[in-house]
C-alpha cells in the first residue's frame, strides 16, 4: 500500500510516529507538505499535483493539517477526496471541528454538554455578552487558538472588555467562554480511532496557569476514564465526522463537558504519556478502510 502523509514539517514527531508505523507495516510512504501541492479542476477531472510531480498511485492519505493553513489544507482534502482516494480526514469535518465556535454550536444543539459560550457582535455588546457568561473570571480565546495560544484567563469584566477590545482592534473575533474552577486546571485528552478509544491521558497545568496544553509546560498522566466520558468522546467524534480526533473533556461538578475536538490531533503527548502506539493504531484502521473497500468491488 502506498500512503501519503500531508504535513508542514517531515521532521515533526506525529509526521515521523506515522511514517514509521506505517514502513513498520510494510508500507510504501510519501511526505509532502500540502501547502506545496497544486490543484487542477475541470469538468469530471480532479488531478493533484504534489508540487510538480502530478499524484497517481496512492491508496490512501493522511492529513496533518494545523490550524495556519486550514483553509487550503481543506482544498487539497477536497481534491482529493473528488478523486476517489481514501483521506482519514474528511475536509468538511476538518472545517467543522476547526473553528471553534461552530464545533461548539454544533455540539451543544445536538445535546453535549459545553462550558456555556458567548461571541459580541462588536465593542458596544462585549460588557454585556462577558456578564451573560460569567459575573468575574472568563476565558477569552480566539475562534481557532491553538496550543493554547490566543487563549486568555480575565479576572473581571473590566479586563474582559479590555482584551475582546484588543483582539477586536486587530481583526480577530473571539469568545467569552465559562471559567470551569472545578477543573483545577486540568483536562483529559481523549483519543479516538475508527469509533474507539485508544488512549487517553490527563494534563495538568502548571501551578499559576490554567493552560493544560503540554506545549505550555503542562505534566501529563494516564488516565482512566469513566463510561460516560468514552460515550461522549466517541459520539461526539463520530457526529463531526471524524475517524481520528483528540477529545479534550473537562471534569466539572455538573459532569463532563467538551471543551473542543481536534481533527488532527498530536501524538507525542498521547504516546509518551500512555507508551501505546497511537500511529500504529490509525495504520491499522487504513488498512481495514482498504480491505473492505477491495471487498465491496
Amino acid at each position: 500500500m502506498k500512503i501519503l502523509i500531508l504535513s508542514r514539517n517531515s521532521t515533526l514527531y506525529s509526521t515521523q510516529s506515522l511514517y514509521n508505523a506505517a514502513v513498520k507495516r510494510g508500507h510504501e510512504v510519501q511526505i509532502c507538505d500540502h501547502l506545496l501541492c497544486n490543484i487542477i479542476i475541470e469538468k469530471n477531472k480532479a488531478e493533484l499535483y504534489l508540487g510538480l510531480d502530478k499524484m497517481e498511485n496512492i491508496d490512501a492519505v493522511i492529513p496533518r493539517i494545523g490550524a495556519s493553513a486550514t483553509e487550503y489544507g481543506a482544498a487539497v482534502i477536497r481534491q482529493i477526496e473528488a478523486m476517489g482516494v481514501f483521506t482519514t480526514v474528511r475536509s468538511e469535518a476538518l472545517l467543522k471541528a476547526r473553528n471553534k465556535l461552530h464545533c461548539m454550536q454544533f455540539l451543544s444543539s445536538k445535546g453535549f454538554d459545553v462550558p456555556k459560550t458567548g461571541l459580541c457582535g462588536g465593542d458596544l455588546y462585549a460588557g454585556m455578552m462577558y456578564e451573560q457568561v460569567s459575573k468575574d473570571k472568563a476565558v477569552v480565546k480566539l475562534l481557532a487558538s491553538t496550543q493554547g495560544l490566543g487563549v486568555i484567563l480575565t479576572q473581571s469584566k473590566n479586563q474582559g472588555v479590555s482584551v475582546i477590545e484588543g483582539f477586536h482592534r486587530v481583526g480577530h473575533d473571539v469568545m467569552i467562554q465559562e471559567f470551569i474552577s472545578d477543573a483545577k486546571g486540568s483536562d483529559i485528552r481523549a483519543f479516538v480511532v475508527d469509533g474507539e478509544i485508544v488512549g487517553a491521558m490527563l494534563r495538568q497545568a502548571l501551578p499559576g496557569e490554567f493552560r493544560s496544553n503540554i506545549h505550555r509546560g503542562a505534566s501529563s498522566s494516564i488516565v482512566k476514564l469513566t463510561k460516560q466520558e468514552k460515550d461522549i468522546a466517541i459520539k461526539a467524534s463520530k457526529l463531526l465526522g471524524l475517524s481520528i480526533a483528540g477529545v479534550d473533556l473537562l471534569r466539572s461538578s455538573r459532569g463532563p463537558l467538551i471543551l473542543e475536538v481536534n481533527a488532527s490531533p498530536g501524538l507525542e503527548g498521547i504516546e509518551g504519556t500512555t507508551k501505546i502506539d497511537i500511529a500504529g493504531k490509525i495504520i491499522q484502521f487504513i488498512e481495514r478502510k482498504l480491505d473492505k473497500q477491495k471487498q465491496l468491488k
